[in-house]
């Protein structure tokens, strides 16, 4: 053997050597781009890199219906279901709570370069390959490794279709079994944890968890929706999943021996226990005569009113008697001074405006059409607080953001009068794509739409004291009168800006609906009016295109920018077929190309992935403004040649 060959197989030895003692990187924010193929990144799974071939491993998945008992949650992930019982506390016909963080044994694998847990699912409609890893499976999978998993000769993926999901596992290397480690266990990040509260919270040294997946002290940024490794030296306990583990108690220092008593003090001792028996006794005689008396006037006083705050909460005690306050006129009064400007209606009033809340004038979930005094109206039935929603439209008056015009309270549950939009959310007037002739818009239309929108927004933004961040676009929370104007509704999500325009605010309770929130605030849970900015360019994108949001991930799985990319390119704009291909069909042409152009590329600027470059919603009202004059003028342009060729 030459001299040639032997450096090759030393070399070779070393690199083994090596690769067996490597650890997992950590894949970062890489998950939710499914271009990416570089497998380095441990986008498509983690490396068989491992003392074993196939080890016992564990996951950590978040019970959420359907998926929330022991059998689903077995079934989905290609679990034991005794196991998973077992490991964690509870029978095989158990259900978890929503959001509780639940166990799963598996099986980890060396499946070609990468370890795996197979998992079989039957897609549903709708469903992508990055909503399947993300959504379903809250990132033990990849849209990467689903899509390389993919055996069919389609490019889509149909309803129906049986689809093997590679779960993201790993067995420990050479190196962390020397060093007493025996399983990892793939841990489901969620917002506002850090490696070292999830280490706390199984027990291991931080450093042994960074090392794991290749972090250092400084580089330890992770992010929801991907998996952390864990490393244990034995397997993982349910109490451990519910709170970190609490440091031994000390116990206390002996109580030193009480002072003795001498038989000529016990006559003293006895004087002084009567005496505090009696005035103890007399206390509470006392106390029980003034609590009677303080329930019996408690039985005929009204609910209590804040009036500062207008929240307008019913505070009910123990021991209250029930009261029917919509029919106590001094509370109407009371509740009349407080609301100003809303009225506030009796329950018979709204249950002969809705014949009873029948299920015919039933409109969605619980709001329902009724007929006040011969004017339409939507009644919303609520519980819980809704003072912030009260408050805030009460103190907010704008021609495109819904009117509240009265409020009513009865048996525990409050009703919102709103003014009636006649053509409902705009959500129903996307994605029939010319099918329907009753629910088409016109290019019109649609550029009125998003500016009475954008207005509605700039108003919250830039003209309320204090300004606020709407945070909750989407079509469906967008109304439209008879005349096709728009009104943006629902508020209960809406909360200060603190601050200037794009100045951020920070949270941990991320909500809202997936595909229209900002990259920042999904990851960072950063808040600012650009927040908005960004749903905004969503919905226009949606009436542009005639596509749902959901449609559009179908397509680029993450980024929607990219469905913008090729039509912002010189060479396209110059013709119309890209632009006619882009647009909702039922279009069908009849728009300016170039002001379309306009559009896609205000859309293009509000879903840039930086807040800071972003325009604010001034400039993208004046901006639609400008559009909308400039079609105003062509159509009336088209008009007028239109009768000149009629007349001659």
């Amino acid at each position: 053997m030459s001299s040639k060959h032997l450096f090759l197989i030393f070399i070779l030895v070393i690199c083994q050597q090596i690769l067996i003692k490597a650890q997992q990187p950590y894949i970062k924010k890489l998950s939710t781009n499914c271009g990416i193929r570089n497998a380095s990144t441990s986008v498509l799974g983690y490396s068989c890199n491992g003392a074993n071939k196939t080890c016992q491993a564990y996951l950590t998945f978040r019970s959420e219906p359907p998926y929330n008992t022991v059998a689903s949650i077995s079934s989905l992930l290609n679990a034991n279901i005794t196991l998973l019982s077992q490991l964690n506390l509870v029978s095989e016909n158990a259900t978890f709570g929503t959001g509780e963080m639940v166990l799963v044994p598996t099986k980890c694998s060396c499946l070609g370069e990468f370890y795996q847990a197979n998992a079989s699912y039957i897609i549903q409609a709708r469903n992508t390959p990055f909503l399947i890893a993300n959504n379903t499976f809250q990132g033990l999978s990849t849209c990467h490794a689903i899509q390389v998993e993919r055996h069919n000769l389609t490019v889509d993926i149909y309803p129906g279709q049986r689809l093997i999901v590679p779960l993201r596992c790993a067995c420990p290397t050479e190196k962390q079994v020397a060093s007493g480690i025996k399983y990892l266990l793939s841990y489901l990040i969620t917002w506002g944890q850090t490696v070292s509260g999830i280490s706390a919270k199984f027990g291991v040294d931080t450093g042994l968890t960074l090392e794991a997946n290749q972090l250092s002290e400084q580089d330890y940024n992770i992010y929801p929706f991907t998996t952390l490794l864990v490393p244990l030296s034995s397997q993982p306990l349910k109490s451990q999943t519910l709170s970190p583990p609490t440091p031994p108690a000390t116990s206390p220092p002996p109580s030193p021996p009480p002072p003795s008593i001498s038989a000529s003090d016990h006559k003293w001792v006895y004087m002084l226990v009567g005496v505090l028996g009696g005035v103890s006794f007399t206390i509470f005689i006392g106390f029980v005569a003034f609590w009677f008396c303080y329930l019996k006037r408690k039985q005929i006083s009204p609910p209590m009113i804040s009036s500062a705050s207008q929240s307008f909460e019913a505070i009910e005690k123990p021991g209250d008697k029930k009261l029917d306050i919509d029919e106590d006129s001094d509370f109407m009064e009371s509740l009349n001074s407080i609301a100003q400007s809303l009225k506030v209606y009796k329950f018979e009033e709204l249950k002969s405006a809705t014949q009873d809340f029948s299920p015919s004038c039933l409109i969605e979930g619980s709001v329902y059409r009724g007929t006040i005094k011969g004017d339409l109206a939507a009644i919303k039935k609520m519980h819980g607080d809704v003072s912030k929603e009260i408050t805030l439209l009460n103190t907010i008056h704008h021609h495109n953001i819904i009117r509240l015009s009265g409020v009513c309270y009865h048996d525990g549950h409050w009703y919102l009068v709103y003014e009636y939009a006649e053509n409902g959310p705009l959500s129903d007037w996307i994605g029939y794509n010319g099918l329907s002739v009753n629910k088409s818009l016109t290019w019109m239309q649609r550029v009125q739409i998003v500016l009475d929108v954008a207005n509605g927004l700039d108003y919250l933004h830039s003209y309320t004291t204090p300004a606020y961040v709407y945070k909750n676009m989407k079509s469906d929370n967008i109304l439209l009168d008879s005349d096709f104007r728009a009104k943006i509704t629902n508020f209960d999500l809406a909360r200060s800006a603190e601050g200037q325009n794009g100045q951020y605010a920070l949270t941990r309770h991320i909500v809202g609906t997936r595909g229209y929130m900002s990259p920042e605030y999904l990851e960072n849970g950063l808040i600012s009016t650009k927040l908005d900015v960004y749903g905004f360019g969503v919905l226009m994108l949606e009436l542009v295109t005639g596509k749902h949001v959901s449609d559009l991930y179908e397509k680029v799985n993450k980024d929607l920018s990219e469905v913008l990319n090729e039509f912002l390119d010189e060479e396209n704009v110059q013709g119309n077929e890209k632009l006619t291909d882009f647009t909702d069909p039922s279009l069908q042409g009849n728009y300016p190309s170039e002001l379309a152009i306009s559009v896609v590329r205000l859309i293009y600027g509000c879903l840039d992935k930086d807040p800071s470059t972003r325009p604010d919603m001034n400039e993208v009202s004046q901006c639609l403004s400008r559009i909308l004059t400039a079609s105003q003028t062509r159509q009336a342009s088209i008009t007028i040649s239109v009768q000149d060729d009629f007349v001659k």
